[in-house]
This record gives structure tokens, sequence and C-alpha cells, in this order.
């Protein structure tokens, strides 16, 4: 029997309706996705799937939370779990804190109650009974150091790409179908397959189709370069640690200088992470008992071999651990940075670099340049950065703006290269103080062997 033209148009409408629904289906993963990236980047390092570890295993947690009648305050203890045991509202959150003998949860204000939801869906969606066989190792090993913290899911936008192309080619399809129903079609094209009816339609209206190709082409391309553009860019990093440590705390609240934790940063190119016999220094006789943070001070005891129960005031058992600090700042191998040059030589304060580390509640993270350009010593200094900062712009863009002071004595280097100037070329020497200051750009700054091996 021959199918009408209506019964076509009828066919490839269900045909459509079915292409949404699966497309939406196959969205359904990148949901996941963010929940699985999420629980790498934010609870790895604590938590597990299955096993208790440094806190509570996040398999059925919601269950678990649901059971003691505080289901709808599970958001706020992953967000604020010392702000949720303050406001006494949760037996629950209290508990776990004795558990898990006054351990400290790192603060996550940042995330929303949907992103916590995907967190859980994803962790409850893993199956215990392939871990117990051993062939859940993705599960099983979630929280462990080889973990990569992954947020994004590129390949999502190739599923929408594909999508989107299969419903405008299904549209088009119900469409040729209604014209040749409805006898709306032009005459002498009944017969023409897809691709021939296409081309009839291109070649007569071939200057639109030439303008919108162009356009779709050159977005291409500037679409392209953005991404390159964007590989690598940091702004924001902030892996987890293994000891919650409040920069505001320490140096906010107590005033404690940064180059006393780290040390190096007026002999080295490095800044050098503190020791635990720095941290010790406090903290023997700071033991944080019966507060909150008791428990991240005990991880510092454990790691120095320091038993404070013994003896009338603590004593070192000798048995150490070293304390694994997640790299914040990472440049690249063929890039020199030199903090002492900077620091000592070139007089600048830490937070014009790394932000107001007083104000900080976490570790350190990488700042954005819009927090850059609110520090107060860049404001004075006329620095304003407009390119994404641990980019090799944002330094040329200090180096730039920056002025050497050459008249205080303290440069000797920079005097010098001044006197040879005054000897040897004048002119130039006026060039450079045209705008009343000589730069690190003018002294040489932006030459490529300064910073590059």
């Amino acid at each position: 029997m021959k199918i009408t033209n209506i019964q076509k148009v009828t066919e490839l409408s269900k045909g459509l309706k079915a292409l949404v629904f699966i497309s939406f289906l196959a969205l359904a993963p990148s949901y996941f996705s963010q929940g699985e990236g999420l629980f790498k980047a934010k609870c790895a390092t604590c938590h597990a799937v299955f096993n208790n570890g440094t806190g509570p295993k996040l398999y059925e947690a919601r269950q678990r939370w649901d059971d003691a009648g505080e289901g709808d305050l599970i958001y706020e203890w992953v967000r604020n779990n010392g702000a949720l045991r303050a406001s006494g509202k949760s037996q629950r959150a209290n508990e776990i804190f004795q558990e898990y003998k006054g351990s400290v949860m790192s603060i996550f204000a940042d995330l929303t109650d949907d992103q916590i939801t995907s967190i859980f869906d994803w962790v409850d969606a893993q199956d215990p009974n392939a871990q117990a066989a051993g062939g859940g190792a993705q599960a099983a090993n979630v929280g462990g150091t080889e973990m990569e913290e992954e947020k994004g899911i590129p390949w999502m936008w190739v599923i929408l790409g594909v999508m989107f192309s299969i419903i405008i080619m299904a549209v088009g399809g119900v469409r040729r179908q209604l014209k040749i129903a409805t006898k709306e079609s032009e005459e002498g094209q009944e017969g023409l397959t897809y691709v021939e009816e296409f081309k009839t339609w291109a070649w007569k209206y071939r200057l639109y189709v030439g303008l919108v190709s162009l356009v779709v082409v050159l977005s291409l391309l500037v679409g392209f370069f953005q991404t390159l553009y964007g590989v690598n860019l940091m702004e924001g990093y902030q892996p987890s640690q293994p000891i919650a440590f409040p920069h505001d705390v320490h140096a906010g609240v107590n005033g404690i200088d940064c180059k006393y934790c780290h040390n190096s940063v007026t002999k080295s190119k490095s800044a050098g992470l503190p020791t635990v016999n720095v941290c010790m220094n406090c903290h023997k006789k700071i033991n944080g008992e019966g507060k909150e943070y008791q428990g991240e001070i005990n991880k510092i005891y454990a790691a120095a071999g320091w038993d404070p129960t013994k003896g009338p005031s603590g004593e070192y058992t000798n048995e150490t651990s070293p304390i694994v600090w997640n790299k914040v700042h990472n440049l690249p191998d063929h890039v020199y940075f030199n903090h002492s040059q900077h620091v000592v030589v070139g007089g600048l304060d830490c937070k014009q670099c790394h932000g107001d580390m007083a104000k900080l509640k976490e570790t350190a993270k990488v700042q954005p340049r819009e927090a850059l350009n609110k520090i107060q010593e860049n404001i004075d200094s006329k620095i304003e950065f407009d390119r994404a900062t641990m980019t090799m712009g944002w330094c040329i863009q200090c180096h730039e703006q920056s002025g050497v002071s050459i008249a205080d004595g303290k440069n000797d280097y920079y005097t010098e290269i001044h006197d040879r100037l005054k000897k040897n070329d004048y002119d130039l020497l006026n060039a450079y103080n045209e705008d009343g200051r000589v730069s690190v750009k003018e002294l040489g700054g932006w030459e490529c062997s300064k910073c590059h091996y």
C-alpha cells in the first residue's frame, strides 16, 4: 500500500519528538560528569565513596542525614560545617565532628545546592558490588593521590552540535513533506533529492548564502584562536590541601608576616613552604583543645612526631609523617622567576601578586586579575592588569607599568645602569624619563632571556 504524504509528515513528526527525547537523554551524562568533577576537585582529598577516611564515606550520605531527620541540612554541612555546628541546628554535624576527633572540614561556600546534589547523585550512582568484586577501581580509588581534578566536559558541545544538526535536518524534512503534501512546492522540484533541492536553493540565494558562510567561517576561526588563548589559564585555581590552613587567622588576626613561614622568599627564587618545625614553634603551645580546629593541629602533631600527652608538656616520638602539600602556582619548565629579585630589589609586596592572604579563609589560590587590581599597593603603583594571572601577558604588563626607584640608594644595580646612560646616551635617557619614571621594561625587563632559559 502506498504511503501518503500526510502519513509521511506524521511519521516524521513522531521521529522528531523521539530525537528530542533521545538528545535529552544523551545530555544526562554531563550532569553526572559535573558531579564527578566536583567530587574529585573538592571532596576526594578527605572523602572516599565507599570507605571512611579522613572524613566519612559519602555513599548514601543523604540517606543517613534523612534518617537522622536532618536531610535538608546536608547542604549547609557541605558548605560550612563549622557554621552549622555553631548554629546548634544540627546534632548530626556535631556527631560527625566528634566521631572524627575534631577534624575540620574545608569551607565550600561557592557550591550551589544543584552542584552539591550532583556530587551526591554521582556518588550514589557508583556500584558497591563492583568495588567489592575488584572491578570498581574508579569508585574505590576515588580520593587517592593519583586522581586528576577535572572540571571541564568539552565533549558535551559535540553532543549538542550533533543533536541540533539532527533536529535541523528533521525539521527540514518535515517542512519539505508539508510543502509536497499541500502542493506548495515549486514546479519541477517534486522529484528532487535533499542534496539537489539544497543546491537549487543555495544557488537561488547565493549572495545571502555566501555572506552567511563567510560569517560562519570567520566565527569559527575567532572561536578557535580564543580557545587557544585560553589554554593553561589558571585564574581561580585552588587545589585541595591535606590540612586546612586559614590564612586570615594566621596572617590576619595574628599578624604573622608572610616571610616568617615562607622564609626563603628574600634569599631564593622560591618562596618555600614552611617546615613542620616552623608550625611547631607556635603549636607546641597552641593545641586547639576543645576547638573546631583541633583535628587540623593533630595532623601537624602526627607529621612532626609529637605526642602532647607524654611528659609534663609533650614529647617527640620520632615517628614522623611528611605533609604533602598540593602546589598552587605552577610555571612551565622554560620559565624563570626569582622571588628574591622581585621582593628585595623590586620591593614588591606579596599581596600584589598573591592577593590579600590576610583575608583568605582557605589555603592559597591563583587570584584573578580583578582581585589584584583592587590591591592598594597596585593602585598606588598604577599597575592595572587586563591579562589573566600567571600568563606571559600578565608579567609583561607588570614590567611595563612598574617603575624602578633609582634615587633611594637601595638598588645599586639599576643606579649603575642609569649612570651609564648619562655618560653614553643622554638622548636615550631623556626619552626614558619623559614620563618621569624608569620602568622595568626600559631597563631590559622585556628581554626574552630575562625570563626564559
